[in-house]
């Protein structure tokens, strides 16, 4: 009989005890050993007798291969699956034998015991398990009535034998449950460390991304009315200061939106909010469409993001490039999906040559975060980008696929 406590299960076998040291393994085999000395019985059955040497040596090595088998086996069970159900039959064998063969009085039926709690710790299956344990001890009783063993010593053996069996059916779940409950801990764990970093991408985003925002928007402000002052080394020093400052604050508002963006997917709402406060304080007049609001959170997380990176950038560029007066955001469902307008009443065509990183070179895309940046996260969602003049400035829209009818949203086209 085996009852010692199993620890540190691997990840992914409940039940499954880790042997994390060869000290470990031999305490358990030692622990495991200390039962079989009531074996003592049967072997001393041998020499009761007037036998031959090949009658009580043959004895003794069936008896020290069950001892061996059972060592081999009820220590270390989780770790050799393919060899229980074989091991814990050959117990049964030697068992029988051992009953049939020298069982007379020689307390052969002890072994019964042996095999019983090996089963109940074997058999993975509770109720085949509780079957093997009924079994012994229908063997049991059958040999005993062979052996013609008087009622007080066949009473005194069927209880360990049966209940010793069932107790180690319970002790192999209760390490099932114990090790399942040490691995949903850890996926408590694993899931709280998780909504932690969310909430801390969350939070970065919130305080930082506006404030950078409106340190930017005001430093270019500030380096625009210093060009309206009379000329001198101290106006252009401070010039040279304010757009300095504007560019460090812009980098680093593209470096934390990189860093959170593997963390936090953007939302429409909360691109809006962010992008009218972005308008107004830049002098431009937002026109936002309630749909937006309604919209979000209701289709495919992917498609949304998208669609929220690309409200970020459109914004981003009619704040720098355009020279608008108004920004003109709305969304509408179309047959095949739902596309985001954004459009003003600025420059037109040309805003579209000056990439978001404020470079003039024509080249929107050179950074990844431009034009060709939004078409690229548009068609990783089976989406699309089409950017194009408006009658008094520049409009982008881009469209996602998006089934809203399972939500039960109405979008006025």
């Amino acid at each position: 009989m085996s009852i010692w406590a199993i620890r540190n299960a691997p990840p992914g076998e409940p039940g499954a005890p880790g042997f994390n040291s060869r000290g470990a393994r031999i305490g358990a085999m030692l622990f495991t050993a200390v039962w079989l000395l009531y074996l003592i019985q049967p072997v001393a059955g041998l020499f009761t007798r007037r036998n031959g040497v090949l009658y009580i040596a043959s004895g003794l090595t069936i008896i020290v291969v069950f001892c061996v088998i059972y060592l081999i086996l009820v220590p270390s069970w989780p770790l050799a699956p393919r060899h229980a159900l074989p091991g814990l039959a050959t117990l049964a064998v030697l068992a029988a034998v051992t009953c049939v063969v020298y069982g007379r009085g020689g307390g052969a039926t002890t072994l019964w015991i042996f095999v019983s709690s090996a089963s109940g710790l074997l058999v993975r299956a509770p109720r085949w398990a509780m079957r093997a344990v009924l079994g012994c001890g229908v063997c049991y009783t059958i040999f005993c009535l062979t052996d013609h063993l008087d009622r007080t010593d066949f009473l005194v053996n069927l209880l360990p034998t049966v209940f010793v069996g069932l107790a180690m059916i319970g002790l192999r779940h209760q390490l099932e449950l114990t090790n399942q409950l040490a691995a949903a801990r850890g996926e408590v764990a694993a899931l709280a460390a998780s909504e932690e970093r969310l909430r801390l991408a969350r939070d970065l985003h919130d305080l930082t991304g506006q404030s950078l925002s409106t340190i930017t928007l005001k430093s270019e402000l500030a380096a625009r009315l210093l060009r309206r002052l009379p000329a001198g080394a101290d106006r252009d020093r401070a010039i040279t200061e304010a757009e300095e400052v504007a560019a460090v604050s812009r980098q680093t508002l593209h470096d934390i939106r990189e860093a959170v963006s593997g963390y936090r997917r953007p939302t429409l709402a909360v691109e809006m909010i962010t992008a009218r406060m972005a308008l107004e304080s830049a002098g431009i007049t937002p026109h936002d469409d309630a749909d937006l609001f309604l919209l979000s959170g209701t289709f495919d997380p992917d498609a949304e993001a998208a669609l929220a990176w690309c409200l970020r950038e459109a914004v981003t560029n009619v704040i720098r490039h355009s020279g608008a007066g108004n920004c003109h955001v709305g969304i509408a469902r179309r047959p095949r999906g739902l596309s985001l307008e954004v459009r003003d009443d600025g420059i037109g065509a040309a805003a579209a040559q000056a990439g978001p990183d404020g470079s003039e070179d024509g080249d929107p895309g050179a950074t990844g975060t431009g034009l060709r940046g939004m078409s690229e996260r548009l068609s990783a969602v089976g989406g699309g980008l089409e950017v194009r003049p408006s009658d008094r400035g520049f409009c982008l829209v881009a469209a996602v696929p998006a089934d809203l009818a399972s939500r039960g949203v109405n979008v006025t086209s």
